[in-house]
């Protein structure tokens, strides 16, 4: 079995961790994940999902430029604290290296705001693909520093 890699982001952000926790898993993935960061696609559409995103078991597809998709599904819900999901099913260009990713948002008190963390847990598909997720975490690293930086820009404004 192939070894799994950790990789995650923070970012302080001046809102209360309740609302950072709610607006942050009801925003719409793709003006969250907009902006492509190297080979990392920008989302562009959601599919499949059914009502407001918030119960676990709910599940919808998640596309990518480029014609990359993703099976994404809520697996924990635990207010205000932390959300996380599993993300599967994975074509495009991401397929030949991830098997799939355990994905989480988590949010604590921190100053006078609240200290998002976005953690995934990626799966390679092979033991090559594993030798390349130093790489691959980088470039997410990257991803993940910008997509904070929109979704603080986000929760601050209103």
């Amino acid at each position: 079995m192939t070894k799994s890699c950790v990789m995650s982001e923070a970012r302080a952000i001046p809102v209360e961790p309740a609302t950072a926790f709610h607006r942050t898993l009801v925003t719409p993935l793709p003006g969250l994940f907009r902006r492509r960061y190297g080979p990392i696609a920008p989302v562009t559409a959601v599919t499949g999902q059914v009502g407001e995103w918030g119960t676990v078991g709910q599940t919808r597809t998640v596309t990518q430029a480029g014609g990359g998709s993703m099976h994404e599904k809520l697996t924990l819900v635990d207010p205000p604290r932390v959300f996380g999901y599993t993300l599967s099913g994975i074509t495009g260009p991401l397929a030949p290296l991830v098997d799939h990713i355990e994905g989480t948002w988590s949010f604590s008190p921190v100053g006078t705001g609240t200290e998002v963390v976005w953690r995934w847990e990626v799966y390679p598909k092979s033991s090559v693909a594993g030798v390349l997720m130093p790489v691959f975490a980088r470039l997410w690293r990257g991803f993940a520093r910008q997509s904070l930086e929109v979704l603080s820009d986000e929760l601050v404004r209103t």
